[in-house]
């Protein structure tokens, strides 16, 4: 029935290139992306801190990722308040606290007047600490919108390796999302790099043996003093002031910092405060990309590692911006971030990766250095206007506890109080506005839960953070806005703070360096919130489920 074809030698080579054609059309269909990408999260950096020391950097660090890479110079937090989870929370996945969910560091469920952690789950334990402990008790559940990680993993169906690292724990989990593989945080206690179930039941055996190294012991015993001569510290003030905080052990907040003696007493939460915090971090990621082979997966299926370098905001709360100790541990970050990125190129090669730097927000100069030097600035008692509150509602009411809290410059409201006896809501809440509006350094107090924000005579900007920072859930009934260069705290706080509307809060830097970025700078005014998509943009995935930023088209070449 059928005719048998002749054998033809000339067949068996025309099909071999034929082959060799469909392949290599296949390869060049397949979706071009990075190995790896790394986002490095430098906690409280204000934007100028990528030129404040500039005169100091070296070729390799900064100035490198600002020479090949692209800078954002106008990007700006649009919404409040300006705190650390909700700029970690807000970067990865391109949306706000309406939306995502994470209105705090704290925040209080309004429903049952829980407070809660950002992280804080219950449900799971420690993994690489004892039972129970709280601070293996974390995951990223309470954030309720996905990240750029999460859709990473989605789009490659999971092949994708996804970790986080940070000293804090909200800085690696937040980030690394729902799917992630880790997150590692610092413990304190043990001196441990720690996880917890929720992404794993035991450490790898590469984290218990990181661990057995005890280097935040070694780093802290060569004590910390300045990496240059004191005196040539010209963009600091004299080390010897009364706006900086003192360890236990110290007889002034003065270089040297004798970190060897002080971890006695203070133990080794001390290193969280020095530039060893980042170092130590950092550390901890080079052993990530080499033992989960990050950057080493399948062709078109990047990894993802997300970096969280937390110990630039305690050294800010603690001596403030005008301190020594800055300028030192950002002269020192540029030397450790030039060893990572040399690093990167090559393990994972400086063609095959992708890293972008920015912050969760900034910092303000300490209010009283502001005033010291005849500027305007205060500070906000909110201890104080919950005292005087509570006894003005309980005068006019005849009952206590009405307010639950002031947090996050809101008022809480006890809703379940207010409901069983029966008491006027609107009254309440006019007695605390107008309490509010009559104290130094308050600019707006806004009734979140009545308020027109059409209506409100408040510049646009500014409502649009109030507006994009409010979760029905978890915010609070009433908004308190400051003036500028006011924050919650009182003349005896040393150090600096953060959290409200200002430029000196919202003001973050924002560097795309590697593979599918063009070089160049753009004062134009990006958001914190446009760049999950932008890297959604560069990997050829979906923004986050709750994404409202942007692509940033320039970075792209586009």
């Amino acid at each position: 029935m059928f005719k048998k074809i002749p054998f033809n030698g000339f067949l068996y080579p025309l099909a071999i290139v034929l082959f060799t054609l469909l392949a290599a059309s296949m390869a060049c269909a397949q979706v071009q992306r990075p190995k790896l990408v790394v986002g490095l999260m430098v906690d409280q950096m204000r934007y100028e801190y990528l030129y404040r020391f500039a005169d100091r950097y070296g070729e390799d660090g900064f100035k490198r990722l600002l020479r090949d890479g692209f800078s954002c110079e106008n990007t700006l937090i649009n919404y409040i308040p300006s705190f650390t989870a909700v700029g970690h929370s807000s970067v990865y996945t391109g949306s706000v606290p309406s939306i995502h969910g994470i209105s705090g560091n704290n925040f209080m469920l309004q429903s049952s007047g829980q407070s809660m952690y950002c992280t804080q789950d219950d449900d799971v334990e420690g993994v690489g600490i004892g039972a129970n402990e709280k601070e293996g008790k974390q995951s990223p559940r309470n954030l309720l919108a996905s990240t750029i990680t999460d859709e990473v993993k989605l789009a490659t169906n999971f092949r994708s390796k996804v970790i986080g690292i940070s000293i804090k724990d909200r800085g690696g989990i937040l980030p690394a999302g729902h799917f992630a593989d880790a997150a590692y945080w610092f413990d304190s206690k043990s001196g441990n790099w720690i996880s917890s179930t929720f992404y794993m039941q035991n450490l790898p055996q590469w984290v218990t043996k990181f661990n057995a190294q005890k280097l935040a012991e070694k780093y802290l015993k060569q004590d910390w003093n300045t990496l240059y001569p004191i005196d040539t510290y010209v963009n600091s003030i004299a080390d010897d002031n009364r706006y900086e905080g003192k360890w236990p052990g110290e007889k002034t907040a003065t270089f040297p910092h004798r970190t060897s003696e002080l971890m006695k007493d203070v133990g080794l939460e001390l290193i969280k405060t020095t530039p060893y915090g980042n170092a130590l971090t950092l550390d901890m990621a080079k052993e990530a990309i080499k033992n989960e082979k990050l950057g080493q997966n399948q062709p078109g299926v990047p990894d993802f590692l997300c970096v969280s370098l937390s110990s630039t905001d305690y050294v800010g709360h603690r001596y403030s911006l005008t301190a020594v100790e800055i300028e030192d541990i950002y002269l020192r970050l540029d030397k450790d971030i030039a060893t990572f990125l040399r690093y990167l190129d090559e393990r994972v090669g400086k063609d095959n990766y992708t890293v972008f730097l920015t912050a969760d927000h900034a910092a303000s100069y300490n209010p009283l250095f502001y005033t010291d030097n005849k500027g305007n600035g205060g500070y906000l008692f909110t201890r104080q206007f919950k005292r005087e509150l509570d006894k003005e509602l309980q005068s006019k009411f005849g009952h206590s506890k009405i307010i639950r809290s002031v947090l996050n410059y809101q008022v809480h409201l006890n809703y379940d109080k207010i409901d069983s006896l029966q008491l006027d809501m609107d009254a309440i809440k006019k007695v605390i506005t107008q309490y509010l509006k009559k104290q130094e350094g308050v600019a707006y107090v806004i009734d979140m839960e009545t308020a027109n924000p059409g209506d409100m005579f408040i510049p646009a900007p500014i409502r649009e953070k109030i507006i994009n920072g409010y979760n029905r859930k978890r915010s609070g009934a009433i908004q308190i806005i400051a003036e500028p260069q006011w924050y919650n705290g009182t003349p005896r706080s040393p150090g600096t703070s953060h959290g409200v509307w200002s430029a000196y809060d919202s003001h973050i830097p924002l560097v795309f360096m590697g593979w599918g970025v063009k070089p160049g700078l753009s004062n134009k005014e990006v958001h914190i919130v446009d760049i999950a998509p932008t890297l959604a943009s560069l990997l050829h995935v979906m923004e986050p489920n709750g994404n409202i930023g942007k692509p940033i088209i320039e970075v792209l070449g586009q």
